[in-house]
Order: C-alpha cells, then structure tokens, then sequence
C-alpha cells in the first residue's frame, strides 16, 4: 500500500495544501481527516481535494464519513473505534468502497477482518501529538506480535502503521510485515515537505522491493 498521507492543518498548511503537497511529492493515498470540523467543512474541503486525487490517480479516502464518501463518490472511508461500525458501512456503501478499520491490538483486527474491512490502520507506533486519546503504544515488537497472530490465523488485510512515525523508522518498521505507512506531521514539519514525501515514497518503494 505503499505511503498513506493524513490531511492535517496547521500554521503554514491548510487541508487543502497538505494533500496537494502530498501528491506533488507522489504520494497516491490521501486520507481527508478534520476531526473538529462541521460536516459542511469536510464536504467543502472534500469537493476541493477530490478533483485533484482524480487527475494524479490517487485514491481518496474520508475519515469517519461514510455517507458522504458515498455522496461524492469518493473512494472510500476510514473508521475509528468510536466511529461508525464497519459491518454497518460496509451495508451502507456495498463491495466498491474500501473500507480501513483503526486497530491498536489482533482482537480488533480480527473483528475489523470479519466485519468486512479492506485494510487495517494499525498503532500508534510512539506517541503523535496529531492525534487525541491514543490507544497505547505498539513500537516494532507490537506489530511484529500482531502480524504474526493474523499470519497464524489466516488473515490477510494489508497493515498500516501510524502514528509518530519518522523517515528514519520506516525500514525497521516496514520489516515487521506491515503493507504500508501513514504520515502526517513528519511531512508537513519538513523544510521541503513535497520533497520530503518524495524521499518518503522512495524509501518505502524500496523497502517494499526488497521483501519481495
């Protein structure tokens, strides 16, 4: 799955900016997330954004808002724990929406698994100030346990790793079986963000070379 950006806003960035940033560095996974915003917000946000994913090829996936992800046909959603269920979105918008479920342990993997999920957002790896009321903290080893249980049982969703993680991590982390990685700070804190995505991508790409 590669690199997964997650919008968010801050001084020098808008919503907007941030995923355009993101795609011009050839990241082709953007996730639209505005936690505290009105539902107005997203679908305005969400109008600008989508043009753009269309024309790089990106998919484009709302956080947290199924109904309208099926409105603008948008490509798909992303569901905390606190969020809708994923049997009930999976009712709602039918077998050509992807669906990622937020996982912190296997048991919510396996749920998210037998709830019709097509990927799981798997961590936090350290702790992330982007996010509130975090789960606790998985590290290396904590994927690793969690990879090798769904290895064990049979399931097969792509894993992405979230949460605090830095170019550096991304090796180590991508060894322990996960399919992708989700960033956000880490970019948008860069000298060159749209550079700093293009390293980004072009680590991740080798890394996912190497373990074929």
């Amino acid at each position: 799955m590669g690199l997964q950006f997650i919008t968010h806003f801050t001084d020098k960035y808008s919503y907007f900016d941030s995923a355009r940033i993101a795609l011009e560095g050839g990241c082709r996974w953007i996730q639209l997330r505005m936690k505290d915003a009105s539902a107005e917000e997203i679908e305005k946000e969400a109008m600008r954004i989508l043009p753009l994913c269309r024309e790089c090829g990106a998919t484009f996936i709302l956080d947290d808002q199924a109904e309208l992800a099926k409105k603008i046909h948008a490509d798909g959603v992303h569901l905390g724990k606190l969020d809708m269920p994923i049997a009930e979105a999976r009712k709602m918008l039918g077998k050509d929406f992807i669906i990622g479920g937020t996982a912190n342990t296997f048991d919510d993997v396996k749920a998210h698994c037998e709830a019709g999920a097509d990927y799981i957002g798997c961590g936090p790896f350290r702790f992330t100030a982007t996010k509130k009321n975090l789960s606790p903290i998985l590290g290396l080893e904590g994927y690793r346990r969690i990879i090798a249980r769904m290895k064990a049982e049979g399931i097969g969703l792509p894993v992405v790793a979230i949460g605090g993680i830095t170019y550096d991590d991304i090796p180590a982390v991508m060894q322990t079986g996960v399919s992708g990685i989700a960033l956000s700070g880490s970019i948008l804190r860069a000298e060159d963000p749209v550079g700093e995505t293009r390293r980004i991508v072009s680590l991740i790409n080798q890394t996912i070379t190497q373990k074929q």
